[in-house]
């Protein structure tokens, strides 16, 4: 029954896509399920758009699962993870019409303390958008890393009714990076 129970285990465990150790820049390494791809400067445009474009942006083959790592414009000169994380939530739930937490705190990756978040949004549809009428559902896993004058974000998104595929390479992406 034991052998039986491992077998089962190491099938799941192996079930979701390999990752790939990938150098996002000099100071930055982050291991990215097998296929995705650097986004286009045009993907950036349409799913990111933001004046200051991310330090990296890759996606799967059907362009709905994304991964971004981003230096935020907000700094915290003294590095402090309580303000800060208290900041990152509040701001979350007014980026959404609806946020469903599912776990949030701070864990520690490779020596450095990340705020996480990790949760379900709906944003309803834009009634004067022509042609907008469901709500968007979406899966996200963000990290924070706070230091004196950077903070860098790496978020892991994904449509919300794929969730339950990529829930745990979303957490195994975000305890793979390296900030050097």
């Amino acid at each position: 029954m034991k052998i039986l129970l491992i077998a089962c285990a190491a099938l799941l465990i192996s079930a979701g896509p390999r990752l790939v150790k990938t150098k996002v820049n000099d100071a930055i390494t982050v291991s990215i399920p097998q296929g995705f791809f650097p986004m286009t400067p045009e993907d950036i445009t349409q799913r990111m758009p933001s004046v200051r474009a991310p330090l990296g942006a890759y996606t799967n083959e059907d362009r709905v699962v994304d991964l971004s790592i981003n230096v935020s414009a907000t700094q915290w000169p003294d590095a402090n993870k309580e303000v800060a994380a208290k900041f990152f939530k509040a701001a979350l739930y007014n980026l959404y019409d609806k946020v469903e937490m599912i776990n949030e705190g701070v864990h520690q990756v490779h020596k450095k303390e990340y705020i996480f978040f990790e949760f379900e949004s709906r944003t309803n549809a834009a009634r004067r958008v022509e042609g907008a009428t469901e709500p968007i559902m979406r899966y996200t896993y963000i990290q924070y890393l706070v230091e004196p004058n950077r903070t860098l974000v790496f978020s892991f998104n994904c449509p919300r009714n794929v969730k339950e595929d990529w829930q745990v390479t979303a957490q195994a992406v975000m305890k793979s990076v390296k900030v050097k």
